[in-house]
């Protein structure tokens, strides 16, 4: 942090006031990335904020111009790391919307049980790391082996485990094996006791209610004004979701609630958070019995039936000539797309993720836009912080859970 001081000229007869200028980042980990925030003090109050974003130069967009459609979900895993499963998820559907398949029913079930681990993995962390930012270390340390733990349902899946590549253009590359559903189980079984143990450490503690409250926030109609999604406006008293105002996925079939705050201060995010873990919960529990209802030929169903996009098994590959050639031709990106205009959005772990794909009918596309929420709320940080103590400026980065890959694209 590089500091400097400088005086404010006031009327004649007055006492000359002093501020001071303070660099509160880019550092890792006090502003949680490669975040810059240019904070003129009043002893140990915030006067003002300048924000800057751009340390990233990761040029999603202007990459994704130049690769095939399959390729491009190596791009959308680095928006948020946090919860790379939902923004490959949200990339497919957006192709799938624009080359017209619609994918089966177990599909769409084993995409929701993917995106709702996904969401519990983000809120577990941000929502821990205010407990970290607050002084309380030992939630964290509680709850991170259970993103281990979904961490290894994803390895078992697809093989990775933060920046997943998982899932295709309909649907994913191989099935779900028995060890994925014994260790979801195991998931599903464990979670809900540390997480009731999670809300004892805080939701009711006086030191963490003292430091939240009160802080960093923003009224719904403002949130609404700077173009707020996900828990940073639902905790504003606004219950918008994607999943249920614009249903994808089939999450029409599922029953869950939308938690909503009042005030939108640290609080209320933190609140919204925690029981969006229970609702994602509920929602996977219900997936998962849904799964577990297809039988025979039908619970092997793991994809569409699209070959211009979906790799070949590698023995059909060896032996069959078809085959050959459309792994050649998915390989090279050397399938064609249809002409035409679409936007898709997901509800995001940290709000609503977009993607506007135009297409000239080339092998790539020919413009692509990421609606990333954190870019948008990080444009409110002066507001929410002004007049707030220095002490509160991290703690307020870490409840509106911005995530440094979604803000360079």
């Amino acid at each position: 942090m590089q500091e400097h001081q400088h005086h404010i000229k006031l009327p004649e007869g007055s006492i000359e006031k002093q501020t001071t200028t303070l660099n509160l980042g880019p550092t890792h980990p006090a502003t949680h990335g490669v975040f810059q925030n240019i904070l003129e003090l009043d002893g140990e109050r915030i006067v003002s904020a300048e924000q800057t974003v751009g340390y990233i130069h990761r040029a999603f967009e202007k990459l994704a111009e130049r690769r095939p459609l399959y390729q491009i979900t190596t791009l959308t895993d680095r928006l948020n790391y946090c919860s790379s499963p939902i923004n490959n998820m949200g990339w497919h559907m957006t192709c799938e919307k624009l080359l017209k398949i619609e994918t089966p029913k177990r599909v769409d079930y084993l995409r929701i049980i993917i995106m709702e681990l996904a969401r519990i993995s983000d809120h577990l962390i941000c929502n821990s790391i205010v407990g970290v930012d607050s002084g309380a270390y030992t939630g964290f340390l509680y709850v991170m082996q259970y993103r281990e733990l979904i961490y290894e349902i994803y390895e078992e899946i697809c093989g990775s485990r933060l920046t997943t590549n998982i899932g295709r253009i309909g649907g994913f590359e191989r099935n779900f094996n028995a060890v994925a559903f014994e260790k979801l189980e195991k998931f599903l079984r464990e979670y809900p006791k540390v997480l009731k143990e999670f809300d004892n450490l805080f939701v009711r503690n006086r030191i963490f209610m003292d430091r939240l409250q009160g802080t960093g926030a923003i009224s719904a109609e403002r949130a609404l004004n700077y173009g707020f999604t996900g828990p940073n406006l639902r905790a504003s008293g606004v219950d918008y979701d994607v999943r249920v105002h614009n249903p994808y996925c089939s999450y029409g079939d599922f029953d869950f609630i939308i938690p909503v705050g009042k005030t939108g201060d640290n609080y209320d995010k933190f609140l919204v958070r925690d029981e969006e873990m229970w609702q994602s919960l509920s929602i996977i529990e219900q997936a998962y019995r849904k799964v577990q209802d297809f039988k025979g030929a039908d619970a092997e169903v793991f994809h569409a039936d699209v070959p211009e996009y979906y790799l070949p098994e590698k023995k059909d590959v060896y032996t069959k000539m078809e085959a050959l050639i459309w792994h050649f031709k998915i390989i090279m990106g050397e399938t064609d797309i249809p002409k035409g205009e679409v936007y898709f959005s997901v509800e995001g772990a940290n709000g609503e993720l977009g993607f506007y794909l135009i297409s000239d009918g080339g092998r790539t596309p020919y413009r692509l836009h990421f609606r990333r929420p954190c870019f948008v709320y990080y444009q409110a940080y002066e507001e929410v912080t002004k007049g707030s103590m220095l002490s509160d400026a991290i703690i307020t980065m870490s409840s509106m859970n911005l995530i440094a890959g979604e803000m360079d694209a």
